[in-house]
């Protein structure tokens, strides 16, 4: 167990601390001199059976409260003591409010230096004490009254210490030490020591770590061996969640560690600058928490600045704001990215560090930019608020309309994939693990074949749209990969059918007959002779002596197929004449400023043809999604699968292009299908 003590300034905490364990935790020359916690202190209780309970001693100043967050965050007991002679202070009631806002189940209250004050005294404290603590963690904490001097109470509340410890050391502990949770610890102090080299100290928060293992410093650190181990100031070769851990790295040095760093273990070594939280405001604020305000935000030994945005509507005034004591989504906008896990504590105080207003827990630790208040996000945090890991997953899988990343999932939750139902379609692969619920599948399996029947629908005589047009078209938000393994399984199991990179409903696919088969053998010479020009179905029948009614009949068969095009009605071209004409585009936008535009003019110039002829084959190209139209230009499009270059060096200037294109901006209509 690790006890966090709180109070005011000069009310006792490093004495009492020194009088139960007999450690000073003040260490620093500057605390001694002055007589005050400056830094973080920590001390242990050695227990019947081994164990040992940690005590964290944090600042009592009020320009210190940032130092006591560091502390408390992680702690299991909160010890909230009192001066008899001074009584409640400014710095008791922000701790309290910090306790309570860290969702802290267990505490006790410790009335100090009862040795300066007379007996009348104590009941009167003891009556304030019980209206301070109404309606917060400590509500319904026993009260003790001790001198650290004459040493009056403090077996009395040694023995409820080991008692609590006792209790947490069973079944409540046994599910912090799951062994689906992974090793994360967090950094509130950092030195070197001579033949061992960097050390961290922290609260283990959740897993195990071990002597050997690869830990990874977030944000934006190396992976790093851990050298040696102590927990609880033992050296050990395993450490477990809920104790103090002191770990020395192999390979990093102490300049490149900040308090607020986490290590964690390498599979959840993300971080993130924007958090969906449940908050609740402090019921002593005097306002409403507003969209747009600027916090300070305190998460494991962090200290960051960030901005709120209220998520939902007050149901009393119909405002996106959050009254004092009322608990609501927000999303956190931070300035600079931290290491967040979902369930991790969280604690707001205003814009100067003046005071405490709100605490709360993390829903998403990768809260989406856009789309934060839409129905779909709502109900995505409807599921990651499921109290039960694998229920939490099944539950975001049939909300993810676009697909899970469980790798990301994995990150935000710091816990192993729990196994998934056989109905998830899942696409892993050196880069991607991605997950389909089964709701999400049927509803973009709808999706498509409905897009598909409306695409073969316009254009009869079309074989279908590409895989990325059709995406655009149906799940345009949708991964790439996750994207084709649906295809592939609307495939398997007869829904579509793909010729190349085209797709199109099975019934589309037509077979020629042996008057077809006989006539596109006798036209194929002279597609291919009619070169960029293309040829139309009126001057092949001619040529052919076949009747125009049967050619134009034939040739959109053969269109349906994939083996011609048909840029403009009844003008025709073959597959390689168009892969021609792509590569001129390709060559094109490469020579283009800025890279990646075709203008009709410059494609006229390159191909030799008229004006009119240009702009019907860009269109075309436009029209089956190998460029978009913006503005008098058009612009390759990058994750087209149609005529894929030679090389991927050939692409780099129409990629720079396509960005360039991007921050421009396009037509409405080409943003809106993207």
């Amino acid at each position: 167990m690790i006890i966090g003590t709180a109070g005011h300034i000069d009310h006792g905490k490093t004495t009492l601390v020194r009088a139960l364990t007999g450690v000073d935790t003040d260490r620093l020359l500057e605390e001694k001199k002055r007589g005050i916690s400056i830094e973080l202190g920590y001390a242990f209780l050695d227990v019947p059976g081994g164990r040992r309970i940690g005590f964290v001693d944090v600042p009592g100043h009020e320009r210190l409260v940032h130092t006591m967050l560091a502390g408390a965050t992680g702690i299991d007991f909160g010890l909230l003591l009192v001066a008899a002679d001074d009584g409640i202070m400014p710095q008791t009631r922000e701790h309290l409010a910090v306790l309570s806002l860290l969702g802290l189940g267990r505490g006790a209250i410790a009335i100090t230096k009862i040795d300066r004050v007379e007996p009348d005294r104590l009941d009167a404290l003891e009556a304030d004490l019980a209206g301070l603590v109404a309606d917060s963690c400590l509500q319904n904490a026993p009260v003790f009254r001790v001198s650290a001097v004459t040493g009056i109470g403090l077996d009395r509340l040694r023995d409820h210490l080991l008692a609590e410890a006792a209790i947490l050391a069973g079944a409540a502990m046994q599910g912090r030490r799951d062994d689906d949770a992974l090793f994360r610890l967090a950094i509130d102090r950092a030195f070197t020591l001579d033949g061992v080299g960097t050390v961290v100290t922290g609260t283990l928060h959740r897993g195990v770590v071990r002597v050997g293992d690869t830990v990874t410093l977030v944000p934006g650190g190396p992976a790093v061996r851990v050298r040696s181990l102590h927990a609880q100031n033992r050296p050990v070769d395993e450490a477990v969640a809920g104790t103090r851990c002191a770990v020395a790295l192999v390979g990093l040095d102490r300049e490149a560690i900040s308090r607020g760093q986490w290590l964690t273990a390498p599979e959840a070594a993300r971080a993130s600058d924007r958090i969906d939280a449940r908050l609740t405001l402090w019921h002593g604020e005097s306002r409403a928490l507003r969209s747009g305000t600027p916090v300070q935000v305190h998460i494991g030994a962090a200290h960051l600045e960030a901005t709120v945005a209220v998520l939902e509507v007050d149901g009393d005034t119909g405002v996106d704001v959050l009254a004092p004591g009322r608990s609501g989504r927000v999303q956190l906008v931070l300035r600079t990215p931290t290491g967040v896990w979902q369930g991790d504590r969280i604690v707001l105080r205003d814009a100067s560090a003046s005071r405490t207003i709100a605490g709360g827990i993390a829903i998403d630790p990768l809260a989406p930019k856009r789309y934060r208040r839409t129905p779909q996000r709502i109900a995505e945090l409807d599921a990651l608020e499921t109290p039960d890991p694998g229920r939490r997953l099944a539950a975001t899988l049939e909300t993810a309309a676009n697909g899970l990343d469980l790798l990301a999932w994995r990150a935000a939750s710091g816990r192993r994939l729990p196994a998934l139902d056989a109905t998830v379609l899942r696409h892993t692969d050196a880069q991607h693990d991605l997950a389909l619920g089964q709701g999400p599948r049927q509803a973009a399996t709808g999706a498509t074949l409905d897009a598909l029947a409306k695409a073969h629908q316009r254009a009869p005589d079309e074989v279908g749209p590409d895989a990325s047009r059709l995406r655009r078209l149906t799940r345009p938000r949708m991964p790439e990969a996750l994207w084709r393994a649906l295809l592939d399984r609307l495939q398997h199991d007869g829904l579509v059918a793909i010729r190349g990179p085209f797709v199109h409903l099975p019934e589309h696919a037509i077979r020629l007959s042996a008057t077809e088969e006989r006539i596109a053998q006798t036209v194929a010479p002279r597609l291919a002779e009619a070169g960029f020009e293309g040829a139309w179905a009126r001057d092949l029948a001619r040529d052919s002596g076949e009747g125009e009614p049967l050619m134009r009949t034939t040739l959109a068969r053969l269109a349906r197929q994939g083996s011609l095009h048909q840029v403009v009605k009844d003008l025709y071209y073959p597959s390689g004449t168009i892969e021609a004409l792509a590569g001129i585009t390709r060559q094109v936008a490469g020579a283009s400023i800025p890279p990646g535009q075709v203008t009709a003019a410059s494609f006229r110039d390159a191909t030799g043809l008229g004006r009119k002829r240009a702009i019907q084959i860009l269109e075309y190209f436009d029209r089956i999604g190998w460029l978009r139209r913006v503005g008098d230009v058009h612009r390759l499009r990058t994750d087209s699968v149609l005529f894929q270059p030679p090389t991927d060096a050939a692409m780099t200037g129409d990629r720079a292009g396509d960005r360039a294109g991007d921050r421009a901006g396009g037509s409405p209509a080409d943003r809106a299908e993207d």
